[in-house]
């Protein structure tokens, strides 16, 4: 668990961040969203301090993070951000090597952690490992880069705007390898960004930050439904809020009994896409199949429509 307690920063007279409380539940992923210059990034960094709070402290599993060195702090929680930030002269290998070695692990529990985080990564050792950053597409160096940041089996991992260079097709893919990575690992997850739709997809609970200031932390449903700020209704979206609702829950999870005749969808596609499609196909409802192929029921379109709607 991570509490912050009325932390604050503030460069001669400006305040960057002011008095923020927050307190992020063990084994979750916590977003940071905000507009530029909103003080999300100099947030993140004080929970390592990256960045000395003015006021106010970080406490990680109880213990004030201010209680040992700045430098040994910063060995056990992971650090990603924007442009991977890989060292160009080392290998791949050697790059998700990096805090392990500086940690003194043996040489066989370097190389297995290597080895298990590429292919946990889905980068084969026998071809990578090896290779230069750029030697890699813009994707593979990403992963590289959370691979890295994963190396230490770090408690905490503190991602500042992770998939912001990333086109949209390998940013997509990059959000569900992080899901995927954050339930194998159970790791507690910070993550800065600017886009709602990232931060409503990863985040179990979303801080919404303005002028240094938090004004609501809060699940993604919560948001849209109870904005506490005329900022969060804007950057909530008031237009689609109902298709947004949607995207946050997947078709397995509301799907009834029985199969039905017309389109097949998988249970981990959002309502969303479930509308699109059937609305695309003029069907009424569509049959449910997990990942294996065996069904687990079918939705509607007048459930879904239920869904939409503020609870």
């Amino acid at each position: 668990m991570i509490t912050i307690e009325h932390l604050a920063k503030q460069y001669g007279t400006k305040a960057v961040v002011e008095d923020v409380n927050l307190t992020i539940e063990r084994n979750s992923i916590a977003v940071i969203v905000g507009t530029s210059g909103s003080g999300k990034s100099t947030l993140l960094r004080m929970i390592n301090r990256l960045i000395e709070p003015s006021a106010g402290r970080v406490l990680i599993e109880g213990a004030d993070t201010r209680e040992e060195p700045a430098h040994l702090l910063r060995r056990r929680i992971g650090y990603a951000i924007q442009g991977h930030g890989l060292f160009p002269h080392r290998t791949v290998e050697e790059n998700i090597a990096t805090v392990p070695r500086l940690l003194k692990w043996p040489a066989a529990r370097i190389a297995a952690r290597v080895r298990e985080l590429l292919e946990v990564f889905q980068l084969e050792p026998a071809t990578y490992a090896h290779a230069f950053p750029h030697q890699l597409s813009g994707g593979q160096q990403q992963r590289v880069g959370v691979a890295r940041a994963l190396a230490a089996e770090p408690a905490v991992l503190l991602m500042d705007e992770p998939f912001g260079a990333l086109d949209p097709i390998i940013r997509a893919k990059a959000q569900e390898d992080l899901l995927a990575i954050q339930r194998r690992y159970g790791t507690t997850i910070v993550l800065v960004t600017h886009d709602m739709d990232e931060a409503f997809r990863l985040g179990d609970r979303v801080a919404v930050m303005s002028n240094g200031r938090v004004l609501q932390f809060d699940t993604p449903a919560a948001l849209l439904a109870h904005p506490a700020d005329p900022l969060v209704t804007r950057m909530t979206g008031q237009t689609d809020r109902a298709l947004r609702l949607l995207s946050l829950t997947t078709a397995g999870e509301i799907a009834a009994p029985g199969a039905v005749p017309g389109p097949t969808v998988s249970a981990a596609a959002s309502l969303r896409d479930v509308l699109s499609e059937l609305l695309w196909r003029g069907a009424e409802a569509a049959s449910v199949t997990r990942e294996d192929g065996t069904p687990c029921g079918h939705v509607s379109v007048a459930a879904l429509l239920r869904h939409g709607r503020s609870p």
